[in-house]
């Protein structure tokens, strides 16, 4: 019988918080895994003696594993030269190539599967969000068939830094695969699911070595730790540089000020790293065992060249960052691999079932609604709310960084998104939770209500909805929330109605800054999200725009998205316009009011003003201190 092998170990501290230790283990071999479960090791264990040894064990029949390296098992797709063509033994060769959106579907993925679909085949969508995620299963008109769905764990490991935020991998994977387990467990056969993507956050990655193992948590874009590094980037490489080749304007919460931040205080780590994956990177290398990004994902990391949809050695260089730590680069539903058996064990999923790859999530949900067409503005709104247009070619004028715009390569083949986000629905939230508090206005249908009940225009109360500073087309982080025009008239209605107002206005001077930087009319605005089940707010953001709005009946549009790159890899859809022909459900159409046009206009000079009219105070106000 063989012995359990001695467990890969390395034992490291946070290097600002000499006490707290953070022991991690991971041993990785056949042995190990064909031990007795009371043998294995191998969890993060941060000041926890008491923790168990594998989070996802009570849900899985498998541990969580490493595929890869000399101490694992290697995987079905084997690299075949220097080129970029990757084959299945006895299969096709799948063409991932940079530039190149050329690609066979494979005629036999694993046992069990064919190229030929039916009416009873299913996709699925693995959406990583930084509340919760989803696996959900569609049939190939994009209706659910099935769901599983897990809150997404944070953590705050550093008691000297309880700011500092992580996504532990072992809660990513274990409560990925309790999601997915979910959804194939309300199936009849897991071989009905023809492929599998996933979509999710940009930012966040994490280091591993090369043998496969992580090194340190993801950082989530929660974590305000990368500050110097924002500031030595914004110095020593600069803004505009950034912007003009890669698109990205610079946040502190950028993937390549992560890796610079782990180079400075974990050296140790940064020595040992071999790659550097994003986080849906991370949920494919741990099902398949492939390491590649996609071009939506790359685009987000400071690093990426929009022109040539490649690495910018331009950049690269002005950085320090090695070339090596960065993944192979490929179109979205690109096929990556399938599905290996400690990942179906794990999963519920069939082994064998086909990886294709994914992409952003914002972007994946504009597939579903026919949001990736030129001309078209997609609205997405929560708690966040991002507009998004879509180009045939980069646009990367600085018009459109000074407005806080982001351009990236889309997941749709051959088109670029260039978006601007604010802060949305957080702001009715903290209306309710801070003013409504625990009466029974605080209930939403009675928020809506009174909001209802307020006379168009609010009574003159108005709202500027930069409560957690201004991101675009406003780009200035010490601006603050106001309102204005308060008078003893005024009811709690009319502070909720000019809330809306507010964050509608912000919609508006976000499209109109997009159409001027883009020199392009956006004639057709379709929204998705959470609040578009709000039919008051969608017909206030209809009249306040001059605008049409379409709120197409489509269920959960982003891991939908992702499962349309699955059946674009597979070959069951022909592309994009296909797919999007195939399970578009039309829905509800908000028009705007002829008769409430004038007001709204006066009403969108006044908002404009606001902003600069209140600048000043507000930098005043910044700059004292809190006590």
């Amino acid at each position: 019988m063989r012995s359990i092998p001695e467990p890969a170990e390395r034992t490291w501290r946070p290097a600002s918080a000499p006490r707290q230790w953070l022991k991690v283990t991971r041993p990785y071999s056949d042995a190990w895994l064909a031990a007795p479960r009371s043998q294995r090791h191998g969890n993060w264990r941060a000041n926890r003696p008491e923790s168990p040894a594998a989070p996802c064990r009570a849900v899985t029949r498998g541990p969580l594993f490493r595929l890869g390296g000399a101490a694992g098992r290697k995987p079905r797709l084997q690299r075949q030269a220097k080129g970029r063509q990757w084959s299945r033994p006895g299969g096709p060769a799948l063409d991932v190539g940079r530039r190149r959106a050329r690609r066979s579907p494979p005629r036999a993925w694993g046992s069990g599967f064919s190229a030929a679909s039916s009416s009873m085949d299913h996709l699925l969508g693995i959406d990583l969000g930084s509340t919760s995620l989803k696996a959900v299963v569609y049939d190939l008109e994009g209706n659910v068939v099935a769901r599983g769905s897990r809150p997404t764990r944070r953590s705050h490991p550093d008691p000297e830094h309880p700011e500092w935020t992580v996504w532990e991998p072992e809660h990513i994977w274990s409560d990925t695969a309790v999601a997915v387990r979910q959804a194939v467990g309300q199936l009849d056969d897991p071989r009905r699911i023809r492929g599998v993507a996933v979509t999710g956050m940009g930012m966040d990655g994490l280091p591993v070595d090369g043998e496969g193992r992580w090194l340190y948590p993801f950082i989530s874009w929660h974590d305000p730790r990368t500050a110097p590094q924002l500031a030595w980037w914004e110095e020593h490489i600069g803004a505009a540089k950034v912007f003009s080749i890669g698109g990205n304007p610079l946040w502190p919460i950028n993937s390549a000020l992560r890796i610079l931040w782990v180079r400075e205080n974990e050296p140790q780590v940064f020595a040992r790293t071999e790659k550097w994956l994003l986080i849906e990177d991370f949920l494919n290398f741990m099902l398949c065992g492939r390491q590649v990004t996609d071009y939506s994902m790359a685009s987000c990391t400071l690093l990426f060249d929009q022109r040539r949809l490649d690495w910018s050695e331009e950049l690269i260089r002005m950085s320090g960052i090695p070339r090596r730590l960065l993944c192979e680069v490929a179109p979205s539903g690109t096929p990556l691999g399938e599905v290996h058996r400690e990942a179906s064990r794990a999963t519920g999923l069939a082994e064998g079932t086909p990886v294709i790859l994914g992409g952003h999530d914002h972007l994946c949900g504009a597939l579903p609604v026919g949001g990736f067409r030129p001309g078209v503005a997609l609205d997405v709104t929560g708690t966040w709310e991002t507009v998004i247009a879509t180009t045939d070619e980069p646009v990367l004028k600085d018009q459109l960084r000074q407005k806080g715009m982001t351009v990236q390569a889309h997941v749709a083949r051959g088109r670029y998104a260039t978006w601007g986000g604010s802060v949305a629905a957080e702001m009715l939230e903290w209306y309710r939770a801070q003013l409504a508090g625990q009466s029974a206005a605080a209930d939403w249908p009675q928020l809506i209500e009174a909001a209802r009940q307020s006379p168009p225009g609010a009574r003159r109360v108005m709202f500027l909805p930069h409560m957690s500073g201004a991101s675009c087309p406003v780009v200035d982080s010490r601006s603050m929330g106001a309102v204005v025009g308060l008078t003893g008239q005024a009811t709690a209605g009319d502070l909720v109605r000019a809330i809306i107002e507010g964050l509608d206005y912000q919609f508006l001077d976000t499209v109109t800054a997009l159409e001027s930087g883009l020199e392009a009319s956006l004639d057709r605005v379709v929204a998705v999200g959470g609040a578009t089940r709000n039919t008051f707010w969608m017909q206030n953001k209809a009249d306040v725009s001059g605008r049409t709005i379409e709120v197409p009946a489509v269920e959960e549009a982003t891991p939908l998205g992702a499962a349309i790159l699955a059946g674009i890899g597979l070959g069951i859809y022909q592309d994009e316009e296909d797919a999007c022909r195939r399970v578009y459900k039309p829905g509800r159409t908000y028009r705007p009011d002829p008769s409430l046009r004038r007001l709204y206009a006066e009403g969108f000079k006044l908002y404009r003003e606001l902003y600069p009219a209140l600048a000043p105070i507000h930098h005043r106000l910044a700059a004292m201190p809190l006590s």
